[in-house]
């Protein structure tokens, strides 16, 4: 009818025609069904495939194949990886790029040092030329341009992140805000002339301010020039073996036995998981079940889940975005349908423009500092070197501090006891998987400094800041430098070969590091660490040190960085810890169980927090007379514009005098009845000494008066027939209360818990604090810790055996497939919420406390995911008595763990590496040093208390007193 020519093609949703299964199990993962569903979508045969030609050809008249293959022709397209697409930034007349890049690097080197040395002359004319060789000026000036825009209205930038603090140009420019001169950091870390690679400088911005840098860039080049970009997120190897798992219907039970059998790991793929765990591997072999889980988990392992917006990566072309790559739209936001990855292969500009919530937090202290005390506090030429703020990390009391507040971080701050800012540095760079196996040398090398020592004496200028261990990239680089006589650029190269275990390249490398090479092809030299003054036999040595640290090592100017950050919220802490806690608090209020953490930090600190209150508070939370007041904007129902018009009232026509008063001067359009209820419940009109109860019971009734009331006055008219006093209200002499009395207190603090998400006058578990310290071995706080970390980067991991008190807040019953009742429970405790799965066998054991307000001990085990919250699989739950001596040893079948030392000053030697291994892995079983001279047993407080099952823990103590004097009972 139509005319138009047939084209042979096939629709297309797998490659192989063996796929169609694991193609139908993945439409079962999407739309959260199983395979046994027989209501669900699914493809009607497995014809679904890629076919080929000869298939084609039987189904298909020649022309049609034709047709195609003319089609085929027509769709030609090169994309250009050759090319840098970088955007062109407009200088001001009267200048080349070159002289106006040139000019703020050295107008900022002057700035920057009182006295500018030909060391630092030429260090800086070094970097210069390299950025102007390969071609990066404008990119230079694009970063110094949008951070300058940020500190030229007050927004708060972090002083440097990744190896960009390693530039003295970025320094010079006011791009980051670390001396890299001070701190040794290695400008070729950063850009490398042996290499050509995009600069990539990462800027952290103020949380609640990055957008508007972001905003600047788009009018500064264009909005078609910017975009966001597009990031997919991926299914792991835990995550594809329980989605697989739940398509394919298999219970809970053993789609968990098999996904904990993959270790917690950074890049741990199922490949990988089968040749690391042998237990993993046999199942895979012998359990037909376990296998077709396995193969399908491996197909769909990888692919992408969902499409979201890049966190803080912005794209900036030089052209309209359209001419380099396609968009797409994620609700409001432009991105990319390119990820960064792709972006940068086409030579496109990607900066990641990052809100950091701690430079939000550091702004709010200052401005609260300023208000309070008219003092200016300014962090920009900080020596970092107050010792009483080092006296709080070494006490460890560092909640709320950045990158330093977890568990067990604090554990490894309270063995190294940091005294310089190198050791908080150190303790960054080392406190992370991998080189933590180095955390007991460095402790036991910094506390004994006279016992460091060093594979050759060459060593000891790049090691002896680290107290002999390697824990930089930058002294790796160093080592090969100085030692092996090798260019920085090379160095550069050879330490990324060793990071990523290229075997070739760490092949050929060590020749040349040992022996030196020749000049050729126009390429410089190496000297080699023999013609270096090292012996062959300390060179190989030191090179396979290098071998073994360089995949752990991390970058120095990152660590320097960020320790200075951590160093700044520290100082805040320890000089002003009231307006500290309150800005820290006001960043997280959306988070309750953070709010209540920090409330305990404040508890001890001796800082009152005081309620909501509608005469007092602000949006934020504030300080008033030494105590935090809080804010109003963690009221839940309570927006903005509320806040907004109640504090603007109150500052133009005066203080709120009485319920009504209240009701009367604030605006009507922006307030309502639930958000009224709100203020009440959370305690907000307490001032006024009346119960909540009575004002629940009128409040309504005072709305709708007092809007009657101001309909009646509109422009001072009013009916001389008006007089219904049936909703009347007396404004001036306070409210006609009902006499009632108060709710009891706990119907109060489920109000408090309600509105603000945390308890305020109390909480149901205060008179259990001490049975709760004594009983618990861990809390939800350190369980929240654990979602998305890794093994043995917490004091508690995956698997570990714990025991936890708290109040059940949220049960919810369920019946499995075999018809036994088991049960979701939320425990609260102090510090939040944790959530804990009973399976019919505990739960027919425990189900009389199992209800709503039981205040119970729970002892379980550590269920972590990468997806989902950490949940606790409960073993035992009992309730949780009160003033009992020995709670522990009553409550629980305990093991304990004997350690035998030869006498006190051998325990004092080892002492530091006992307790460096106890802290890695906290539970419930009891720790106990046996002295052999004395016969005398030192049990262990129960913070010390470990998991007996973990592997690593034994055989690390092994190591330190010997397979005999351990003991296990």
């Amino acid at each position: 009818e139509t005319g138009i020519q047939l084209v042979a093609t096939n629709d297309v949703h797998y490659i192989n025609k063996e796929d169609a299964y694991f193609h139908d199990v993945l439409l079962c993962i999407q739309m959260q069904k199983t395979v046994m569903d027989e209501d669900r979508m699914s493809f009607p045969s497995d014809e679904f495939y890629l076919k080929s030609y000869e298939e084609m050809a039987e189904i298909f008249p020649e022309e049609a194949l034709k047709n195609t293959a003319l089609i085929g022709e027509r769709c030609n397209v090169e994309l250009d990886f050759d090319t840098v697409h970088l955007p062109e930034f407009k200088i001001p007349d009267g200048y080349s790029k070159t002289n106006y890049f040139r000019k703020i690097c050295q107008d900022g080197l002057e700035s920057r040092y009182k006295n500018v040395t030909n060391e630092i002359q030429q260090r800086l004319d070094y970097e210069i030329g390299i950025i102007e060789q390969m071609g990066y000026v404008d990119y230079f000036l694009i970063v110094w341009d949008f951070i300058k825009y940020a500190k030229d209205n007050k927004i708060m930038v972090g002083p440097g992140r990744g190896s960009a603090a390693g530039s003295l140009v970025a320094y010079s420019m006011k791009i980051t805000n670390i001396d890299p001169l001070k701190y040794n950091l290695i400008f070729e870390r950063f850009l490398n002339p042996d290499r050509v690679s995009m600069p990539d400088i990462d800027v952290d911005f103020c949380y609640e301010r990055r957008e508007e840098v972001i905003e600047y860039v788009r009018h500064k080049y264009g909005k078609k020039r910017v975009a966001q970009i597009i990031t997919f997120g991926t299914m792991a190897a835990k995550g594809a073996i329980r989605d697989v798992g739940r398509a394919l219907n298999l219970s809970y039970g053993e789609v968990d036995f098999v996904a904990k059998k993959i270790p917690m790991s950074l890049g741990m793929t199922i490949s990988k998981a089968l040749k690391v765990n042998k237990e993993l591997d046999d199942l895979y072999e012998r359990d037909s079940k376990v296998n077709k889980l396995i193969n399908l988990a491996l197909k769909v392992e990888g692919l992408p889940r969902h499409a979201s917006t890049h966190a803080a990566g912005v794209l900036i072309s030089k052209e309209d975005v359209t001419e380099y790559v396609p968009l797409s739209r994620n609700k409001d936001i432009i991105t990319t349908q390119f990820n960064m990855i792709e972006l940068e292969e086409l030579g496109l500009l990607k900066m990641d423009f990052l809100g950091l919530r701690t430079l939000t937090v550091i702004r709010d202290a200052i401005e609260l500092i300023e208000k309070n005390y008219s003092t200016k506090v300014d962090f920009n030429n900080c020596q970092y070197d107050d010792k009483e703020v080092y006296k709080l990390f070494a006490n460890s009391e560092t909640l709320g501090i950045f990158q330093f507040e977890s568990s067990g971080m604090r554990a490894f701050l309270k063995e190294l006891k940091p005294t310089e800012f190198e050791n908080i540095a150190a303790a960054n760079a080392l406190y992370r998987p991998g080189p933590m196996g180095q955390i007991p040398v460095y402790i036991k090398n910094k506390l004994n400094p006279e016992n460091v020592s060093y594979l050759h004496p060459k060593l000891e200028p790049i090691l002896n800041v680290t107290y002999g261990c390697m824990v930089y990239q930058e002294q790796v680089m160093q080592i090969v430098r100085d030692i092996g006589g090798f260019t920085m650029g090379r160095s550069d190269l050879l330490r990324r070969a060793m990071g990523k275990k290229k075997m070739s390249v760490m092949l050929e490398e060590r020749q040349n590091f040992i022996y030196g090479k020749k000049a050729e092809n126009g390429e410089p030299g190496i000297l080699g660490a023999v013609n270096n003054g090292v012996d062959e036999k300390s060179a190989n040595e030191i090179y396979d040190l290098m071998i073994e640290f360089a995949k752990y090592a991390f970058p120095k100017a990152h660590s320097v960085a960020y320790a200075a950050l951590a160093y700044e919220t520290a100082w805040l802490k320890y000089y002003y810890p009231v307006e500290f806690m309150a800005a820290l608090i006001s960043s997280i209020m959306g988070s309750s169980g953070t709010v209540s953490l920090y409330i305990r930090e404040c508890k001890r600190l001796g800082i009152e927090i005081l309620p909501p209150d509608v005469n007092e508070s602000m949006d934020k939370f504030t300080v008033e007379n030494g105590k935090i007041r809080f804010g109003l904007a963690a009221v839940k129902n309570v927006g903005t514009n509320v806040i907004g018009d109640i504090v603007s009232t109150r500052e133009k026509k005066g203080k709120f005098t009485s319920f009504t008063d209240f009701c009367t001067k604030v605006n009507q359009n922006v307030l309502n009845k639930r958000q009224i209820e709100s203020l009440i419940k959370c305690g907000a009109f307490d001032f006024l000494k009346v119960n909540r109860s009575q004002l629940i019971a009128i409040y309504e009734r005072t709305i709708d008066a007092v809007s009657n009331q101001k309909r009646r006055n509109i422009e001072g008219q009013f009916s001389l027939f008006d007089h219904d006093t049936s909703s009347s209200v007396n404004f001036t002499e306070g409210e006609e209360l009902p006499k009632l009395p108060e709710y009891n207190e706990k119907i109060l603090l489920a109000m408090e818990k309600e509105m603000v998400g945390v308890y305020l006058s109390g909480h149901p578990l205060s008179e259990y604090e001490k049975e709760l310290d004594y009983a618990a071995t861990t809390n939800s706080s350190e369980i929240a810790e654990l979602k998305g970390s890794e093994e043995n980067s917490n004091s508690i991991h995956d698997g570990s055996r714990v025991v936890i008190g708290g109040i059940i807040i949220k049960k919810q019953n369920k019946i499995t497939k075999n018809n036994n009742m088991m049960a979701f429970v939320t425990l609260e405790d102090l510090y939040g919420t944790v959530e804990c799965i009973v399976f019919p066998k505990v739960y027919e054991k425990c189900k009389d406390v199992l209800y709503e307000d039981s205040i119970v001990l729970v002892q379980g085990i550590i269920n972590a995911s990468e997806e989902d919250a950490t949940k606790l699989i409960c073993n035992k739950i009992t309730v949780l008595k009160k003033n009992i001596t020995n709670y522990t040893n009553e409550n629980t079948k305990q093991r304990k763990l004997y350690l035998k030392v030869s006498d006190k000053s051998h325990y004092l030697k080892i002492k530091n590496d006992i307790f460096t291994n106890l802290c890695k892995c906290r539970g419930s079983d009891c720790v106990i040093i046996y002295s052999e001279k004395e016969k005398a047993n030192m049990v262990l407080p129960q913070k010390n208390w470990v998991n007996i099952n973990d592997k690593n823990l034994i055989n690390n103590l092994k190591n330190i007193l010997g397979e005999k004097n351990i003991a296990i009972k």
